[in-house]
Parts: structure tokens; sequence; C-alpha cells
């Protein structure tokens, strides 16, 4: 035995990279969807959404670019098909000058696969400079920022906008954001309007925007990977829609194989050391 531990100590550090390889590479073939405990403010995203009725509406902010997708998109694309799972109608814009392609890209994409009408189901209001000037204006009239819609018809020839006319006419803000626009949100939506604010933003800016939820400026907020994993398992994705929980489950195993050699490599040390 202390001969075996022996070797272990002096193994080619090419076989740890191989076997940490294998670990990440394990769920990419084979779907596990490991379970995640859904954190309060995930949920309160969710209970919110099943709360709503049919033919209610929200108002979407997607607020990010393909640089953020492997965070973002995740918890953008459940949202979406929590909401239109429900036969909840979205209004949505686009106010991150960089991100305004990727947010109509997947708002377009996420309707079509839930077989939903663009005009009577959803409508992309698409980009303004000044985002914080246009939350503003939109809070008196959407009309004053987006006399039409991103492809350049007016909003009242859209069925779901006549007789809609700003944020009172909808439950809740939902943006999932990668960019510091969600301080406008916070600042001149809820802020002014008191509509309540929900965020989805990625790892690093999580700690930020904590103290909000804590003081109730946001009833719920998703962080990172993790929040999106939580929330997809929540709403019930599977199979390769559920790209948060693979790439959780892709960390869950890199890390497990890293500590099975930490315990390995030191089971070994102790083993093997000359007593004095």
């Amino acid at each position: 035995m202390k001969e075996f531990f022996q070797k272990l100590l002096k193994i080619d550090r090419r076989w740890i990279f191989l076997i940490t390889g294998i670990a990440i590479i394990i769920p990419f073939f084979f779907f596990i969807g490991l379970p995640i405990r859904a954190t309060r403010e995930v949920r309160a995203l969710y209970d919110a959404v099943e709360a709503l009725k049919p033919g209610d509406i929200v108002f979407y902010a997607p607020e990010y670019d393909p640089a953020t997708i492997p965070e973002v998109q995740p918890m953008a694309h459940t949202f979406l098909r929590q909401v239109f799972r429900k036969n909840i109608k979205v209004v949505a814009s686009g106010l991150f000058q960089l991100g305004v392609a990727q947010a109509e890209q997947d708002l377009t994409l996420i309707a079509r696969e839930m077989g939903k009408k663009y005009g009577e189901d959803y409508v992309f209001l698409g980009y303004k400079p000044y985002p914080e000037t246009v939350i503003l204006n939109m809070g008196e009239d959407f009309r004053k920022s987006f006399p039409t819609d991103y492809y350049g018809t007016k909003l009242d020839e859209l069925p779901l906008m006549r007789g809609l006319k700003n944020y009172s006419d909808t439950k809740m803000i939902v943006s999932m954001t990668a960019v510091s626009g969600a301080d406008y949100w916070i600042r001149s939506a809820h802020g002014r309007y008191n509509i309540p604010l929900a965020l989805g933003v990625t790892a690093v800016m999580a700690t930020d925007y904590y103290t909000y939820y804590q003081s109730g400026q946001l009833f719920a907020l998703m962080g990172g990977l993790k929040g999106a994993a939580e929330y997809e398992q929540m709403v019930g994705i599977k199979g390769e829609a559920a790209k948060a929980t693979l790439r959780m489950d892709i960390q869950s195993f890199a890390h497990l194989a890293i500590i099975i050699l930490v315990i390995l490599g030191n089971v070994a040390y102790f083993a093997t050391r000359e007593k004095k």
C-alpha cells in the first residue's frame, strides 16, 4: 500500500489534467441536472410570475451582449418560457446599445418556440439613447420615447399596445442585465413610479444589488449561473435548453474531481511520511 501511495505522489501532472478534462466532458454527453437548492430571492421571481393571470402584461428589459451570454441568456430564456407558457404578454425594450440585436434575437427565438405572435403576444420597442431619460418617459407614456416599435410600426397599430399607456398598465418590470443600467431601472422606474422590479445580473454584479433586494426596492434577484440554474429547475427546463444547469454540472464535476485529487494527495503524503 505504501508503494502505491509513493507512486501516486509521483504521478505525471498530465494524468491530473486528463482526469479533470474527463470530469468536465461527462456532463456534455449525459445530462445530469444535479439538484440545486432554490434561494429565496430567485424563487420570488418564479412565484410572482406564477401568480399572474393569462393576459397580464409584463415589461421586459434585456440588456446584455454576446460577451455575457453564458450567464445572462439562460435566465432570460427561462423567464420568457415561463411567461409565454402562462400566456402572459410581453412588452420589451433594449436600452443597451451593444445588446439590442441580441435582445431582439433572443426574444424572437423564444416567442417562436412557444408559438407566440408578434404584435399580439409580444412587442419589442427597441433602442433609444439616454436610457434614464427613456425610462422616465416610458413611465408617462411609452409613445414619448417610442412612437414606433423596433421595426418601424406605429405602436397604436399593434393590438397589444392599444390601451397600453405606461408601466402602470403592466404588472412588473424584469431586467436581465450585465450593465450598470440596472441602476436606472431601480432609480427611475421603481423609485419614481413604484412599479415592482426584479433583476437578473452577472455573478460579479450580484453583491452590489443584494442591498436593493434587502431594502425591498427589488422583489427578486438572480445572480449569475447559479441563479439561472435555480430558476431553470423551478420552471422545469431540461435537456439542451437547460444551459445554466449544464454549466453548473460541469463546474460541479470539475470541483469534485479536484477535491478528490486533493484528498488523495494528502492521504498519500501522510501515508508515506517517515516517522521521526
